[in-house]
């Protein structure tokens, strides 16, 4: 069945992910290995996005988005994900900030029309900045050593951001800064690239996403209009949780590793059909231990499927979230190593993607919330629940 969406507007045909995904898979991945080669920015990948009207897929169609639900979304995340890791991991952070748009503090009427209508129009990409050197990530507490000091019409902003994913590509940026009053307050200020004083510094030499353009930004008394400043809060200040965000950020992030996986998966079967040693005669694929292990691969890329579409579809709890990301990104991982393991040189060949697809799996353990943070919480969720029964 051919899944399509509602309009957003009325000359705005519905999409057929069912033809443009399969198309789009095959066009990423056809680029995948010399942009991890040379640690270049897809740019183009985007650009077909675009053509494809998959920028603001997730956006409120009052603004001219698409205001795709989270089963939808996911299924467009694999399929690009499927190609080229990186590019779904740029286009992750689009869809997230599309999505709690309307929960998000600070933002005006004024400032989400700009937003998305440059995404729509111009396909304009938006991510938060938010790690730093000293300070690492924000979601374990600290206080942001990149400053914005008041002005007479606004503020000016200085500080060094790393990993800043997609940044050559960004039109506009969230970053996350303490001001210089007297009592500091800490959140998100909005800058534009053709802001003076920002700059992107190479740094990004990752050993998997090599794509991603993850590099350090830097702001040197960069202004910006006081309506900008997303309504800094004092340090501590509980923030406002988004429910759906809690599920749909753990089940999109996973699903990129998810279709690393599976991408590998299928190079590995090929491979197999047709490698056939000389002292065999036959297809490896005739043995039945490498049958016992692509199906040990197949079943774990089946618990995946379970729980992403779970997740998806609202089956599980806003507060399971973070278990199914770690278990969705663990089995993936695994599904990889079983892979490499069984094809010896082959594998770790760079004239061959598993190699790629293995460095790039791994990136999933990277991302918040991690293996400790969920485990943990889990853990004093199990405790506080059979205390109080």
């Amino acid at each position: 069945m051919s899944l399509a969406l509602a309009r957003p507007a009325p000359d705005a045909p519905p999409l057929d992910l069912d033809a443009i995904l399969p198309e789009l898979t095959a066009a990423f991945a056809a680029t995948a290995a010399q942009h991890d080669r040379d640690a270049s920015f897809p740019f183009e990948n985007f650009d077909l996005l675009r053509r494809h009207d998959l920028l603001a897929l997730t956006a409120p169609e009052r603004l001219g988005g698409r205001a795709a639900d989270l089963p939808t979304t996911l299924k467009v995340v694999q399929g690009v994900a499927r190609g080229e890791p990186a590019t779904a991991l740029v286009l992750v952070m689009q869809y997230l900030f599309h999505a709690s748009l309307d929960g998000r503090a600070g933002f005006t009427d004024e400032l989400k029309a700009q937003v998305v209508g440059d995404a729509v129009r111009h396909g304009a990409l938006i991510n938060a900045l938010r790690v730093e050197p000293d300070l690492g990530t924000p979601a374990r507490g600290g206080l942001p050593a990149t400053v914005a000091r008041r002005t007479a019409d606004g503020w000016r902003l200085s500080g060094r951001k790393i990993y800043s994913t997609g940044s050559p590509a960004l039109t506009w940026m969230i970053v996350w800064a303490r001001t210089d009053e007297e009592t500091p307050r800490v959140g998100g200020f909005l800058v534009h690239k053709d802001a003076p004083g920002r700059t992107i510094e190479a740094t990004w030499d990752h050993t998997g996403l090599r794509a991603s353009g993850s590099h350090d930004v830097v702001f040197e008394d960069t202004p910006i209009p006081a309506h900008h400043a997303l309504d800094p809060k004092p340090p501590g200040t509980p923030q406002a949780a988004d429910p759906a965000m809690a599920v749909w950020s753990p089940v999109l992030t996973a699903a990129i590793y998810d279709a690393v996986a599976r991408a590998a998966r299928d190079w590995f079967v090929q491979w197999l059909i047709e490698r056939q040693p000389a002292n065999l005669g036959a297809s490896l694929s005739t043995l039945p231990r490498f049958q016992e292990l692509v199906g040990e691969i197949d079943g774990l890329l089946l618990r995946n499927k379970v729980l992403l579409d779970s997740a998806a579809e609202g089956r599980l709890g806003a507060g399971q979230g973070g278990l199914v990301k770690h278990l969705v990104t663990e089995n993936a991982i695994a599904a990889v190593e079983k892979a490499i393991a069984a094809s010896g040189n082959p594998g770790l060949s760079r004239h061959n993607p598993l190699q790629r697809h293995y460095r790039d799996v791994l990136c999933g353990r990277i991302h918040t919330p991690q293996a400790d943070v969920v485990l943990a919480g889990a853990g004093k969720q199990a405790f506080a629940a059979a205390i109080r029964s």
